[in-house]
């Protein structure tokens, strides 16, 4: 599994996996899926572009509640191993690890089911942290639920370590969830 940069000679297996009912958004979901399958119909060129604002150019982000945030920078990946097999995002704040209370954590990753127990969350979170330690980050936080036990496998396999059990802003629905910090120091 390697990690790619979205384009137009993946797409078709991208947009196929929304088709068979998988969602790169976690706490949206299907209607997360619904409203990217629009848009690449719509304009699969403008819908790559915007997978990639390293300046937050991009609209606002709007939450569960209705309510709209501003964007930070961030990108996604598309893990693939021949086919589309999930994504991982990252986000941040120039200058400072702190993030805006509306945004959980630097990165978000979700791999099709068909395509779990595979390592390539792990593999991907990996290859990410690379990245985000050119971004200047001393360390990046990541949240799962705390039921999600392979959520935290992956983070704790790269150096993740619990930081707090805490709930959710009402924007985001209101829920238990739990933070890691993975130290980039290194």
């Amino acid at each position: 599994m390697t990690l790619i940069r979205p384009s137009h000679a993946y797409l078709a297996s991208y947009t196929a996996a929304l088709e068979r009912g998988w969602s790169p958004d976690n706490v949206r979901g299907p209607a997360a899926a619904r409203e990217q399958l629009a848009a690449i119909l719509t304009d699969p060129d403008s819908f790559l572009a915007s997978l990639v604002d390293r300046k937050a150019a991009g609209d606002p982000i709007v939450l569960l509640d209705g309510t709209t945030v501003d964007r930070l920078p961030g990108y996604i990946s598309w893990m693939w191993d021949g086919e589309f097999c999930g994504s991982i995002g990252f986000r941040w704040k120039p200058g400072t690890e702190a993030l805006p209370p509306t945004c959980l954590g630097h990165i978000g990753y979700a791999v099709v089911p068909w395509k779990r127990q595979r390592g390539y969350a792990s593999a991907a979170l990996h290859s990410l942290l690379r990245e985000a330690r050119a971004e200047g980050l001393r360390y990046v936080e990541l949240t799962t639920s705390p039921e999600n036990l392979a959520s935290q496998r992956v983070i704790t396999a790269n150096g993740g370590v619990f930081v707090e059990e805490f709930i959710t802003p009402a924007s985001l629905g209101s829920h238990r969830e739990w933070r890691y910090r993975i130290p980039l120091d290194g």
